[in-house]
């Protein structure tokens, strides 16, 4: 549609309100709706793991648009509100109590959801992606005991930080004998898990789950595929997310890990995808990708709304994210492949500062920096745009970041 009166946005985290401040931004003085399935004002999900968990900040410092930046940008902004079908013929979105909403333009920006493990209902059982996620977790932490968290991944990770910085006693089992290395590289990757060690996490790489255990109705430990139980007064499962897609069930949208859209994040006429739901084609890479970065989120967000006013551009980030533990930040540009060499040009990975590349097939595929932000910066420029040839290819990769 070449004039749109209506744009619709379902999703109110990064994604979704960052596409309507850039229509704003970029010309676009028509209706502007945005649905938002959790009550309340939006928030930055980075500091759910780190700073809400760890009591340095209040939640309210969380806010990621506050109500005057959303004045500013001129919404209709529905929170507590479920969009639950798509009819893409008459181009209106069903909610769970607004009714049906039309639309001009749509874009889908729900995100993802944590993925579950069977019995992970249970109180005491915890996944982490909301605000109210993250509240209730904190609640079991001050209350003591030990911290079970099964995935040892970044999400799971940062958890186990902060649940340290409160005193609390963590253990962290994966079944990846060597968690982290097809994000970070071995030697940077094995630098991270001991910085945990050194911080008093217990870690368990290679140890799968068989079930969560219970006592009193309550879960009370796990145990293992080896015959070990360990025991714990609260379980955090951090095993990775999955699109929220389901309300797309019948839309003829193809919804296979995620929302699949051209090099343009439009899946459909009037219909376009953004952040860790879209699942786009990346024209430098040559296939499609889904990223779960805080900073994709944003830069995707003025893709589409450029796109949807007319811009017709092709969307080919180079992928950068960070992650925080105890007193260390990683950043990482690009990728770092299967086999590639990590060559430091900054410092040394043993070290308590350092940036090295990625280097693969005779170029450089990515870029990671320790507590090295300024140099970083300085060294990221050698990251080619697309990064690797050899870039991963599986499903959602980045898939640690909230969005």
């Amino acid at each position: 549609m070449a004039d749109p009166r209506h744009i619709l946005v379902v999703g109110g985290s990064a994604a979704g309100l960052s596409t309507a401040e850039a229509l704003r931004r970029f010309g676009f003085d028509g209706a502007l709706t945005v649905l938002e399935a959790e009550a309340g004002g939006p928030y930055d999900r980075p500091p759910l793991s780190k700073q809400v968990l760890d009591g340095s900040w209040a939640p309210e410092r969380a806010a990621l648009f506050p109500a005057d930046r959303l004045a500013r940008i001129g919404l209709r902004h529905l929170t507590g509100v479920r969009a639950v079908s798509l009819d893409r013929r008459r181009r209106v979105v069903g909610t769970d109590v607004a009714g049906d909403i039309g639309y001009d333009e749509l874009v889908i920006a729900t995100g993802v959801a944590p993925r579950r493990l069977p019995g992970d209902r249970l109180p005491g059982v915890h996944v982490l992606r909301t605000m109210a996620d993250a509240l209730r977790l904190r609640e079991d932490l001050l209350r003591g005991g030990r911290l079970l968290v099964v995935g040892a991944g970044f999400v799971g990770l940062e958890v186990a930080a902060s649940a340290r910085r409160l005193g609390v006693p963590v253990t962290v089992v994966d079944p990846d004998p060597r968690p982290l290395a097809g994000r970070l590289g071995p030697a940077v990757a094995g630098r991270l898990l001991r910085l945990h060690a050194e911080h008093g996490v217990q870690l368990r790489p290679g140890a799968g789950v068989r079930r969560i255990t219970s006592s009193a109705g309550r879960a009370d430990g796990l145990d293992l595929g080896d015959g070990t139980h360990l025991a714990g007064s609260a379980v955090l499962v951090a095993v990775g997310c999955r699109p929220m897609v389901d309300w797309l069930a019948g839309s003829g949208l193809d919804v296979t890990d995620g929302v699949r859209c051209d090099a343009r994040c439009q899946a459909a006429p009037g219909v376009w995808a953004v952040g860790d739901v879209a699942r786009w084609h990346h024209d430098g890479f040559g296939r499609p990708m889904r990223i779960e970065h805080r900073q994709h989120a944003t830069e995707q967000a003025q893709a589409v709304a450029r796109n949807i006013l007319g811009a017709g551009v092709a969307f080919t980030p180079t992928p950068y994210f960070w992650t925080d533990h105890f007193d260390v930040r990683v950043q990482v540009a690009g990728f770092v492949p299967a086999g590639a060499t990590l060559r430091p040009v900054e410092g040394n990975i043993a070290d308590g500062r350092f940036v090295a590349l990625a280097e693969h097939g005779g170029r450089v595929a990515g870029v990671v920096a320790w507590n090295s932000a300024k140099a970083f910066t300085a060294h990221r420029r050698l990251v080619p745009a697309f990064a690797a040839a050899s870039a991963p290819s599986r499903p959602g990769y980045g898939d640690e970041e909230r969005t």
